[in-house]
């Protein structure tokens, strides 16, 4: 299901004195299957792009098409859009509202008018994909730690069996562990199931760490879109507009500039270390 925006230009408050450009001329195409970073400083644009993708913006110019279909047509379905593209929003844990987590996974496929037998299907197989353990199934949300409550709401889209999957800071406020765990197990789910994934990050270490190609956001407008190690070549350029490139970046430069023979391209820890050891013969 590729999703194309089309030039794409959205205006905050375009009516009035303060309104803002939030997207500059957008031009994208995500194709099937891929796990697609999107990072950029405070006001970006990047939030506000992913918002577009299942209709809770609607561009002041441009198109977006998804599936071949404008989904600004007048007969556009934007509640089929909206099962098709799941988008899980920072801290979605304010989100969760039932007595028990099994109850709260299955709300959004009963909203599109399952049988009983079916929604629960669903819940139970969204929760088993991310990682949660049965005994937690009827428990209070409101009882789980931060990571939990995180790993409930993501269930709580899948159970809608979407084709793109949204991710807009997913482990924004957890700890180390509970930040790996979770993006590990998105990862684990994408190589699964297939399912496109876009993940909004400040984390530079993340986004080289688990997706395949980055699209940087600058000003509303898309800076660079590539591979995370092409990407990463233009570190200083990122400095610049308020971002950064992966630690080991910096780290295989120093050691580069001292005289050890290493290349400067790895973006995580595994292809740094690949690296050293081959420059030390080992």
């Amino acid at each position: 299901m590729p999703i194309i925006l089309d030039h794409v230009n959205y205006v905050y408050d375009s009516d009035s004195p303060t309104s803002k450009k939030a997207l500059n001329d957008v031009c994208l195409t995500i194709p099937d299957g891929q796990f697609i970073g999107i990072i950029g400083h405070t006001g970006s644009g990047k939030s506000t792009l992913v918002q577009h993708l299942n209709g809770l913006l609607k561009a002041t110019e441009g198109h977006i098409y998804v599936d071949g279909e404008d989904i600004y047509d007048k007969d556009y379905n934007l509640k089929k859009l909206r099962s098709k593209v799941g988008l899980v929003f920072q801290y979605p844990e304010h989100q969760l509202f039932e007595i028990d987590v099994f109850s709260d996974v299955c709300y959004g496929p009963k909203n599109l008018g399952l049988e009983k037998k079916e929604v629960e299907l669903r819940a139970y197989d969204a929760l088993r994909k991310v990682g949660l353990p049965d005994d937690l199934f009827y428990q209070s949300p409101f009882e789980l730690s931060g990571g939990q409550k995180r790993r409930v709401a993501i269930a709580g889209v899948l159970a809608m069996k979407p084709k793109v999957l949204i991710l807009d800071e997913p482990t924004a406020g957890l700890d180390p562990k509970g930040r790996n765990e979770i993006l590990d197990q998105v990862k684990q789910l994408q190589k699964e199931t297939g399912i496109t994934i876009l993940l909004v990050s400040h984390s530079m270490d993340d986004v080289a760490e688990y997706v395949d190609r980055i699209i940087v956001m600058n000003k509303g407008a898309v800076k660079y879109d590539d591979v995370p190690k092409e990407v990463f070549k233009h570190y200083k350029e990122l400095e610049e507009v308020g971002l950064a490139a992966p630690q080991v970046t910096y780290i295989m430069r120093d050691l580069a500039a001292n005289g050890v023979p290493v290349g400067t391209d790895a973006t995580t820890i595994h292809e740094a270390t690949e690296e050293i050891l081959r420059a030390l013969g080992r």
